[in-house]
């Protein structure tokens, strides 16, 4: 069944996730702070494009949103331009921004005011699963809202979870960082390790991704780290950030995460190096030759919202 949907930001994850809705039939009207992203969103795919966030949630059951941080998520959906003030009662307001959980209860309070349900529901994937239609979903909330979004959500999702109360899909997204930030530096050492003693990289990793070492970083990012490519993927700029979130987040419930706070400041060390914008594999980098510059690009060309 078609449904009227708003899509509020169109960057690297946005607009191919707005793409997959339009491409199975729902009305999705866009909005976006760079008016010819929109402009060219529609000229491709039809809809609407808003003048606002508000204007774009007017009269849609089902409001998406994919921007930068806690603050970028507030000016999209508080004040009179804001999505809220455009949504009817009844409607929901899905939110993949990875951001805090503090900020996601926060606005389900203010939904809630106007009768409208609030899912935290960050993703997993990057840009390839939001191209591909296939990124993990992690969502917080009502239930019963999250059942009435899951099937546009699967537009774009192989999978969707609903994960429990509001707050709940910012958590796990921060539990999901973590262990991305721990296995990226096991991997990182590896493979320096492996190139130091004078082993071939591409046939360690051959080996033992046939057993207990495999995992996603090691299957779609070894080959380019030991090429020294590091021009797409996600930034260390926007792991840094997800890191904060979830640093400040241990410290409020009393976890310790001391792998993720080093790892966090070895991704300090590559934003020095100039590299805010490589790959988070990019770790390697500090593990080779200090004098020896990754030998590509100077990052991912666009930002993720």
């Amino acid at each position: 069944m078609s449904e009227r949907a708003a899509f509020l930001c169109l960057g690297t994850m946005g607009a191919p996730m707005a793409g997959h809705l339009a491409s199975a039939g729902h009305a999705v009207a866009v909005w976006n702070r760079t008016v010819s992203r929109a402009a060219a969103f529609v000229a491709h795919h039809g809809g609407r494009h808003a003048a606002s966030p508000a204007d774009a949630a007017r009269g849609a059951r089902f409001v998406f949103a994919c921007t930068g941080a806690d603050d970028d998520l507030r000016a999209l959906t508080l004040g009179d331009e804001g999505a809220f003030a455009g949504m009817e009662r009844g409607s929901v307001f899905v939110d993949h921004t990875t951001a805090s959980a503090e900020v996601a209860r926060e606005l389900a309070a203010h939904a809630a005011e106007r009768g409208v349900a609030f899912l935290d529901a960050p993703v997993s994937g990057g840009a390839d699963g939001a191209r591909r239609g296939a990124l993990t979903v992690m969502a917080g909330g009502d239930s019963d809202a999250f059942a009435r979004a899951e099937p546009l959500i699967g537009c774009y999702a192989a999978r969707a979870v609903w994960m429990g109360p509001s707050g709940a899909g910012q958590l796990t997204k921060m539990v999901n960082q973590v262990c991305i930030a721990g296995l990226l530096q096991g991997l990182s050492e590896g493979l320096a390790f492996a190139e130091r003693a004078g082993l071939d990289p591409a046939r360690v990793v051959d080996v033992i991704s046939k057993g207990a070492a495999q995992s996603w970083q090691m299957d779609h990012r070894a080959a380019s780290m030991s090429a020294g490519r590091f021009d797409f993927g996600f930034a260390v700029d926007w792991m840094r950030k997800d890191l904060a979130i979830a640093l400040a987040e241990a410290r409020r419930n009393g976890s310790r995460l001391p792998v993720a706070a080093l790892v966090d400041q070895l991704y300090a060390a590559v934003q020095a190096r100039g590299g805010g914008r490589w790959d988070t594999s990019s770790l390697i980098t500090l593990l080779r030759d200090a004098a020896s510059p990754p030998r590509a690009g100077s990052g991912p060309p666009d930002d993720p919202v």
